[in-house]
């Protein structure tokens, strides 16, 4: 005969049966997912991620607001500019990466958007007027930039006047002799096989001013206002305090970028634009005497 159950039993042993069934899954888990990172023993972990986000000190102009900025973080300043270039400060070409990048950059963002450019700086402030030199020296570049678009787009349209011209004339002579020679062959096959021909060629002479003043232009065009925007767009430095203090001693414009050395066709193009041939090897000429 069966006994009657006690409630409180069947109670008491259910849940040791879950809190087994429990403790088995917690360790199948750990036993298939081991921690990877041992517990921190460091008061404050966040402290190195917390100071990186900090703000940090900065000088230069003032960054509008609802400006498009572009960021640009290098270890010193040198780095923005070409290295082979020996102009002064504010004559100075940018590098050719770093040229890539700003521009690359600013094309993304829309055409009637105002720009802006930071520059991350891996050194504390050093002289009080490098923002503005090196504001100057940005604008320049791209004011440069500018103006060479725009000649590139003179001379483009002289080329097309030119082949518009010449494009005329022989269409106008091809129509000409097509007419000829429907005359002289009459309804023959060899007359109309010349006729088309001409017309045909006098057309696709008239392809080459088509193409530069229906597409062509507005490229080069787009080129030159974008170096108007970022000729006139701020500039602001931003500084690093937990770097070497005296860094800036031997960075851009405290002190010249390094010039590297010329290759032999590099040097030939100095020497045919009537430039020194080679700073870094006329210098070492002069240490060895």
């Amino acid at each position: 005969m069966t006994q009657p159950s006690n409630p409180a039993t069947d109670r008491q042993r259910i849940a040791d049966e879950r809190r087994h069934r429990e403790a088995a899954l917690d360790e199948t888990i750990e036993a298939s997912f081991p921690a990877s990172d041992p517990p921190s023993t460091d008061p404050n972990p966040n402290a190195p991620v917390a100071a990186e986000l900090a703000p940090r000190p900065s000088a230069g102009d003032a960054i509008p607001p609802n400006c498009q900025v572009i960021e640009v973080h290098v270890a010193e300043l040198n780095q923005l500019f070409n290295a082979i270039d020996p102009a002064p400060f504010r004559q100075r070409d940018l590098d050719p990466n770093a040229e890539e990048f700003i521009v690359g950059w600013a094309r993304e963002v829309p055409a009637d958007a105002s720009l802006a450019l930071v520059v991350h700086l891996d050194r504390p402030a050093g002289l009080p007027e490098e923002p503005a030199i090196l504001k100057d020296a940005i604008r320049e570049f791209f004011a440069d930039r500018a103006q060479a678009a725009r000649r590139r787009l003179r001379q483009l349209f002289q080329r097309g006047r030119t082949s518009l011209i010449i494009g005329i004339a022989f269409l106008t002579v091809s129509l000409l002799l097509s007419d000829l020679l429907a005359r002289l062959f009459g309804n023959q096959h060899v007359g109309e096989i010349l006729r088309e021909s001409l017309v045909i060629g006098g057309w696709v002479a008239m392809w080459r001013p088509m193409e530069v003043f229906l597409y062509d232009w507005w490229p080069i065009r787009a080129d030159a206002r974008l170096a108007d925007r970022l000729s006139a767009m701020p500039v602001r430095i931003s500084y690093r305090t937990d770097a070497d203090s005296d860094a800036w001693r031997s960075d851009w414009p405290a002190a010249p970028a390094p010039l590297k050395s010329l290759g032999a066709a590099e040097r030939r193009t100095r020497s045919s634009h009537g430039l020194a041939p080679d700073p870094v090897a006329a210098g070492k000429r002069e240490d060895d005497t």
